[in-house]
């Protein structure tokens, strides 16, 4: 097991992707989690459900990650409950492709907020808990894009896991004095239902690129979050981790 007995772990956008399989490591490996959703509230119970179901323990809370008061009261409830948090994942969000020439302000602004801003709003009380146990790790959600410009068409999703990366990078700066460690984790290509809307012949063209040849899977990168955050990872921090199949040939 990765984390002690007590141990308390939340997850944003826990219920589907990439988020849901490490809501289902983090548990696998001792920690009790709370998954966040936005609206998937039978995604949730179905995760619980089934961390449950393989003896782990696990809550579901909705919020609203760009609604500040909503993300406040979820981490008040996580204070008023476990009296602790361990780990934050930063796991929700979303991608509006448009070429920029047709994008809208509102098409670039949605994803910027949930993003971005649903990073800034959890990481910010995360940090006000962890900073008093003097302990704790947060490990935010970007993307290869982030770092390489993603495909035509992303302008918006693109800023966003770059501001991500950037964000994560000045906060173990932060966070560094109160013992708390802050981490990106930036995935390739992976088989989420987020990926699965990239049209069929794109998806293909790319996967033939990667080099291992194949699409990433959600556990692969649940692996990689859950490490980060664990004391097996204790003197890494302000480090982005990329896990992209050798990328692309």
């Amino acid at each position: 097991m990765l984390f002690a007995e007590g141990s308390v772990a939340l997850v944003t956008g826990g219920s589907r992707g990439i988020g849901r399989a490490v809501a289902l490591d983090l548990a696998r490996e001792g920690a009790h989690v709370i998954v966040n959703y936005a609206n998937s509230a039978q995604d949730a119970k179905d995760a619980v459900a089934l961390i449950e179901a393989e003896g782990g323990s696990a809550t579901a809370v909705q919020a609203d990650v760009t609604d500040e008061d909503a993300v406040r009261r979820m981490f008040r409830g996580v204070r008023s409950d476990h009296g602790r948090l361990d780990v934050l994942v930063t796991s929700a969000g979303i991608t509006l492709d448009r070429y920029l020439i047709a994008m809208n302000l509102d098409q670039f602004r949605k994803p910027m907020d949930i993003n971005v801003t649903g990073t800034f709003l959890s990481c910010r009380e995360a940090l006000r808990l962890m900073q008093h146990q003097r302990s704790g790790a947060i490990v935010t959600l970007s993307s290869t894009s982030g770092l390489d410009g993603g495909f035509p068409g992303q302008t918006n999703y693109v800023a966003s896991k770059g501001a991500i990366i950037a964000f994560t990078r000045a906060l173990s700066n932060e966070a560094a004095p109160h013992g708390v460690r802050a981490n990106v984790v930036a995935p390739g290509f992976v088989a989420t239902d987020m990926t699965r809307k990239v049209p069929t012949e794109l998806r293909k063209q790319y996967e033939s690129r990667i080099r291992l040849g194949r699409m990433g899977r959600p556990e692969e990168i649940a692996t990689i979050v859950s490490f980060l955050a664990s004391e097996k990872a204790s003197y890494i921090s302000g480090t982005v981790v990329v896990a992209h199949g050798g990328g692309l040939g």
